[in-house]
């Protein structure tokens, strides 16, 4: 499998887990009643599966945009012979520098 694609499902997994981690929150918090609502009806574990279908969707989604957005970018350097690599991105915030910017300043 290319190594694009393993970052994404990798990052797409961890959505899914998050996603998981907090539809049980809401569930144990009962939050608007949802819980009780779920075991009340017949069709409740369906509501729920679906819920976190959804929401592991969009978390899903969050996580891919975050990690290919704050990934560092490959070795695109020309003249190196053998032509561009692919190189995994790797995490790399611990290094992000504000940038400067120029005020002019009235008297």
């Amino acid at each position: 499998m290319p190594k694009l694609l393993t970052f994404l499902f990798r990052h797409a997994v961890v959505g899914f887990v998050l996603a998981a981690l907090f539809v049980g929150v809401l569930l144990l918090s009962d939050v608007s009643g949802i819980a009780s609502l779920a075991a009340r009806d017949s069709a409740g574990a369906f509501a729920i599966a679906v819920l976190t279908f959804f929401i592991g969707l969009t978390f899903s989604s969050a996580q891919m945009g975050f990690a290919v957005m704050l990934a560092r970018e490959g070795d695109d350097e020309p003249g190196r012979g053998g032509g561009p690599g692919v190189r995994l991105p790797v995490f790399d915030a611990w290094f992000v520098e504000p940038a400067r910017a120029l005020v002019r300043v009235r008297r």
